[in-house]
């Protein structure tokens, strides 16, 4: 079984708290950044986002955690990793103690689109199986919008209708003395293959668990349940590790490119325990997500969105501003080397999300030359920071006014609950902060 370290990000475990092969497991992955350990083929190890650092945005150049001979390091990235029988499970900074990390949970409800107050039970010890099952629906839905996946498969008959191939050895032990009908074989560009079987043993497989009612949650998911199971009359329980061999390398399809993080996540999900309790020969095992990443995300899904803030994709290549005039330099230089992606904009406003810490209005130099740069190329009076906060008061703080072309900076800190007794309860109080930031917000506007 793994030896378990806890920890939170941002924080440290002093090196004299490890044993001495853990110290050893977790040094060959300490000080890697994650582009470092994608590059290595870690097909045991998910992250997210998916898309590390297209447009520059430096997740993947963040490190999972540093080493050095008095301490291990954490940093921005969340969830579990580990080498052998060594692993690190990080927690936010804001959870209650070890289990309760309800502000994960939350954030992955709103990001995914999960309706966790009908699923409260299963918050649990094995949060690693509820984390990889809350993406699920989310990543089957993207999946299905582009149908249901098809591929050549080798189908075996026999009757009259003969073409294709004819099988010979089944023709003579099915059809001796002749009866009419031909034993043949034909391939079919079929629904019934082996990534839609996974997909099916991992609906089936989550059926059978505690977390049987994510499958639930909406309509869309409904829907696309039964599809696949429409779609795989084969589906037989005994034949998953034939499935799961048979998925072994990852697809490649030009069309079908949604399905290819689907196939890895249902891979993670029939296997969470054997990665629980960890793989041998130095492989690295393990699901994290990025701090920085969740938080963009969920700002604006649960706030930012409704003040009529825009949601640049970085990551995709969409929205963005340009620091030049199009009609008054090189287009190729214009649209190739300086198209930046605040966090959020809208007219006259610009925001910036920070996941570290900004209590003091710690501003990192780098950071303030930033939002100055998009407020003075968009001619906008008012920017600023949003950042989580342990404290439970809702700080907006003007920093001050700028000089030149004016304008106003503001940091903006949203209280996390801590002291909730459940689940229910930290949703609530999330909800009713959410509420009061969109009337302040939207005040400053």
């Amino acid at each position: 079984m793994s030896n378990v370290y806890k920890t939170y990000d941002y924080s440290q475990i002093p090196i004299t708290q490890l044993r001495d092969k853990d110290r050893e497991n977790l040094s060959k992955i300490a000080n890697f950044t994650i582009r470092n350990l994608c590059e290595n083929n870690n097909s045991n190890l998910l992250i997210f986002p998916q898309q590390l650092d297209i447009h520059h945005d430096g997740i993947a150049d963040s490190y999972i955690f540093t080493m050095d001979s008095q301490k291990l390091q954490t940093g921005d990235l969340l969830g579990f990793i580990g080498i052998n029988d060594s692993q690190i499970t990080i927690s936010t900074r804001f959870s209650k103690n070890d289990i309760e990390d309800y502000f994960l949970h939350y954030m992955l409800q709103k990001v995914f689109h999960i309706n966790l107050l009908d699923l409260q039970h299963s918050i649990s010890n094995d949060r690693i199986f509820d984390f990889l099952t809350y993406m699920f629906p989310f990543y089957l839905k993207r999946a299905l919008k582009q149908g249901v996946y098809k591929k050549y498969t080798t189908k075996n008959y026999n009757n009259i209708n003969a073409k294709g191939t004819i099988n010979i050895s089944n023709h003579i032990k099915n059809n001796t003395p002749f009866n009419g009908k031909i034993a043949y074989r034909v391939k079919e560009y079929n629904c019934d293959n082996d990534l839609t079987q996974l997909i099916r043993h991992t609906i089936e497989y989550i059926r059978d668990s505690y977390m049987s009612a994510i499958l639930q949650t909406d309509a869309d998911t409904v829907a696309y349940v039964s599809q696949i199971c429409n779609a795989t009359p084969s589906y037989d329980k005994r034949a998953l590790n034939n499935i799961l061999i048979k998925n072994r390398n990852p697809i490649f399809h030009p069309y079908y490119t949604e399905y290819r993080i689907l196939q890895k996540l249902c891979i993670q999900i029939l296997c969470h325990k054997r990665l629980k309790y960890g793989v041998d020969n130095n492989r690295i095992y393990g699901l994290l997500f990025s701090g920085s990443w969740l938080w963009e995300e969920f700002i604006h899904k649960t706030i930012l969105k409704e003040c009529g803030f825009s949601h640049p994709q970085n990551r995709a290549g969409k929205g963005g501003i340009y620091l030049f005039n199009k009609n008054e330099a090189d287009i190729n230089f214009v649209v190739s080397r300086c198209k930046r992606y605040p966090d959020y904009f809208k007219e006259n406003f610009i925001l910036d999300a920070k996941y570290k810490h900004l209590d003091n209005n710690r501003i990192d130099r780098n950071d303030m030359h930033q939002i100055i740069s998009y407020m003075h190329v968009e001619k906008a009076n008012i920017g600023g920071f949003i950042y989580p906060k342990s404290t439970m008061d809702i700080m907006v703080t003007k920093l001050g006014d700028l000089r030149g072309f004016g304008g106003m900076i503001y940091n903006i800190g949203v209280p996390i609950p801590q002291e909730k007794e459940t689940y229910a309860m930290f949703s609530l109080e999330m909800t009713n902060i959410q509420e009061e930031l969109k009337r302040k917000i939207l005040d400053l506007s």
